[in-house]
């Protein structure tokens, strides 16, 4: 599948849409490790975006940015990830926002329950 995201680097005036495909299933039959898959290459295009040359493949935590699924103009849903780097948003989706959400949040509080390691 397919995912438009549009990626917006803080100190940036405009948004540059990308595309991603970490996932073979619609949002509606997404699993767990979909989601993680979605919002990791969320995550790595806002990443690829605002440190261009960086290591493609750096580590991703699902923890430190803030998150929101929310209904699309035009129908659907988007997800939007904000970080102070800048902010990225998929979608849309045709999948319920609350399923989605929800989705989302399972995972997020699985990835928080995970131990860390500080250097």
């Amino acid at each position: 599948m397919v995912i438009p995201v549009d990626v917006w680097v803080r100190g940036e005036n405009d948004a540059t849409t990308l595309e991603i495909a970490p996932v073979e299933r619609e949002a509606r039959a997404w699993t767990d490790a979909d989601v993680t898959a979605v919002l990791e290459a969320m995550l790595r295009a806002l990443d690829r975006a605002s440190a261009p040359g960086s290591a493609s493949e750096r580590p991703i935590a699902l923890r430190g940015f803030s998150w929101i699924v929310s209904p699309f103009e035009s129908g659907g849903v988007v997800i939007a990830i904000e970080m102070t780097v800048g902010a990225v948003v998929a979608g849309p989706f045709e999948v319920a926002e609350a399923d989605l959400t929800a989705r989302i949040a399972r995972v997020m509080q699985a990835h928080r329950a995970e131990p860390q390691t500080v250097h």
